[in-house]
């Protein structure tokens, strides 16, 4: 049997899934969260490892016989762990929500050359949120700090050396650090040069970076037995949780498009070369399954949904009957959900906006809508982005929006593709139980592919399923033309 954790920002979560793909026990925990008003968003790793234990013990405990084989870490992407020469964590980990860091963030580009030397250095523009401008803030507010660091650590990468002792990462999360070329998977000193002055200090503490195949190590003997595991168990590269959403929806091969709604927007598609946007707002990663990952992120998403419903006193089982009693462009209201600043667009100091009042629209369920509806069209944006002109046949949605048929059918309206679910929606869980399954089968000697695993691995709910109706694919450009005219006028400083 194999296993897959999933450390995102509000939880962490756990899928036991046998050989066919099938579950046989979930777990979950939740994560506090310090956030402050400067845009600080921190969490304490001690809390993931709390979390995770809970977490798998309740998994197991569904399949008391389970011989667990392999298990794969999926965490949240960009965030930073830091640990001193004890291998003790220094601080909190800042979290890609993170906005406290933009001013360093624009520092930094702008010490690599602007977007063209950073596109020319490492194939890719640092974007608020990124790895890189959290060590630049650490050495501009918290020096002493900084020069105690030792270890660099992704979020996920400090799970995996909690659960084997290795330091170790892989090309997919290593791509969202901004201190690594994403075309030739390597470490970039360049740019960490240019934060800590040439000293060598943060180079020398980069952990080394594996392949989709290898295994980093057996499960420490006080991990296995707090864990409940035997120390047979061995520990894939795992990723971050967009690289493991990826595989989790079968997204391994050309064609295929994922969307996921939740804490964050982001929505990605598979590529087998590195590709280059000259804007910077499509984040060329690699994935986690040997190959590459263009993606588009939306900081706000059901979070800010789950917020407007709270104030009406409602739950989200108030979503589809909102949506299914309004019209597409909310009767004229435009929302912009930025309430903790925007990615892409890069908007890291922006905040959110309603346009459009008047007397006759200003309802609850209008304003639901259009909180809906700005959360789609940051992404759908994001998705015209990675598509380049291409128009996808389907896209498989996941995460909490994705449990809403009316959010589903909006998306399948809006940009004239079929919608579709994985039966399994613990995506990140799953990718992670099948990159586990795929390394620990490499070790083995067998030549198994992703893409096959993911055959008999990934199923499509078939009661899911939304397809686009007649004449609303224009009413929704329409609202979008409407959303981003606002945006312009607010932000963008462009005409129309």
């Amino acid at each position: 049997m194999f296993l897959g954790i999933d450390c995102g920002t509000q939880g962490t979560k756990a899928l036991l899934i046998g050989e066919d793909g099938k579950p046989l026990g979930r777990g979950y925990a939740p994560h506090a969260l310090i956030e402050r008003e400067t845009g600080a968003r921190e969490q304490e790793p001690q809390w993931w490892i709390d979390a995770l234990l809970q977490a798998v013990r309740q998994a197991l405990a569904q399949a008391p016989d389970a011989k667990v084989h392999a298990l794969g870490v999926s965490g949240q992407q960009h965030g930073l762990v830091v640990l001193d020469e004890s291998r003790q964590v220094i601080r909190p980990a800042k979290l890609w929500n993170d906005t406290e860091t933009a001013p360093q963030n624009a520092e930094l580009v702008e010490r690599l050359g602007g977007t063209a030397g950073c596109l020319q250095k490492i194939g890719i523009v640092p974007l608020t949120g990124y790895t890189a401008s959290k060590l630049l803030w650490l050495r501009e507010n918290e020096p002493e700090n900084l020069a105690r660091i030792r270890h660099i650590l992704l979020p996920h990468d400090y799970l995996n050396f909690w659960l084997t002792g290795q330091f170790a990462a892989e090309y997919g999360d290593a791509s969202g650090t901004a201190f690594f070329d994403v075309r030739t998977r390597q470490w970039s000193r360049e740019v960490l040069d240019a934060i800590d002055g040439g000293s060598g200090l943060l180079w020398n503490a980069l952990p080394r970076l594996h392949k989709a195949e290898e295994i980093i190590g057996a499960l420490r003997p006080e991990a296995a037995a707090e864990l409940g595991i035997s120390p047979d168990c061995v520990v894939s590269t795992g990723g971050g949780d967009n690289m493991m959403g990826a595989i989790g929806t079968g997204n391994v091969k050309q064609g295929i498009v994922t969307m996921s709604l939740g804490t964050s927007s982001t929505v990605y598609s598979f590529c087998d070369y590195p590709i280059s946007d000259p804007t910077g707002s499509v984040a060329p990663f690699c994935s986690s399954s040997g190959a590459w990952l263009p993606l588009v992120c939306t900081m706000n998403a059901t979070n800010v949904v789950t917020q407007t419903l709270n104030l009406f006193g409602k739950t989200v089982e108030a979503i589809d009957p909102a949506l299914s009693g309004t019209k597409p462009g909310a009767d004229g209201l435009s929302f912009l959900p930025f309430l903790n600043g925007e990615r892409t667009p890069d908007l890291p100091r922006a905040r959110g906006s309603i346009g459009g009042i008047s007397s006759n629209n200003y309802t609850p369920d209008n304003l639901i809508r259009a909180v809906i509806e700005g959360v789609s069209f940051g992404i759908i944006r994001g998705l015209d982005l990675i598509m380049d002109g291409r128009k996808p046949e389907v896209i498989f949605a996941i995460g909490g929006g994705a449990r809403s048929t009316q959010w589903r059918q909006l998306l399948a309206d809006a940009t004239g593709a079929v919608i579709q679910v994985p039966m399994e929606e613990e995506a990140g869980c799953l990718g992670a139980a099948m990159q586990a399954m795929y390394a620990f089968r490499h070790s083995s000697g067998s030549s198994e592919t992703m893409a096959a695993i993911a055959k008999h691995c990934v199923a499509i709910s078939p009661d899911k399923k939304q397809s686009p109706r007649p004449g609303l694919f224009e009413p929704y450009r329409e609202a979008m033309d409407k959303y981003q005219r606002l945006l312009n006028e607010l932000y963008l400083q462009k005409s129309c």
